[in-house]
């Protein structure tokens, strides 16, 4: 669209065309190009708007992840002590388990003795 000045070259987002070349050449009478010069300013300050409130977005986002991950490593943290408890909790166990069939085992030759010895002496009776 020739004559569009700095309009065109915006909508066609054209990089290779310089803003500055197609100001200078365009033949729009100096207030439509104030005018013009501060719809592009508008705009630009709205984009910064948006990006700046979005880059705010986002940060509050990674800040919301961070506090979660915070928890999570603490709960991970928590449940390694509760491992740890609980490993504690079974090697105790297994060692009780370990003294008690010990136990068991001396009281079975205890009373194996006993009822030898009883038979023993009963059979020294009857004889």
């Amino acid at each position: 669209m020739p004559g569009n000045g700095i309009k065109n070259v915006m909508d066609n987002n054209n990089p290779s065309n310089s803003l500055a070349l197609e100001y200078s050449r365009s033949t729009i009478d100096p207030e439509e190009r104030f005018a013009r010069l501060e719809e592009i300013v508008e705009y630009m300050g709205e984009a910064i708007i948006a990006t700046t409130d979005t880059v705010e977005n986002l940060a509050h986002r990674v800040d919301n992840l961070a506090l979660l991950l915070e928890e999570q490593a603490e709960q991970v943290q928590q449940q390694g002590y509760q491992v740890f408890a609980l490993n504690d909790a079974i090697e105790t166990l297994v060692q009780s388990q370990s003294d008690s069939q010990a136990q068991i085992e001396q009281l079975t030759e205890a009373l194996h003795s006993f009822v030898i010895a009883v038979n023993s002496a009963n059979s020294h009776k009857s004889s």
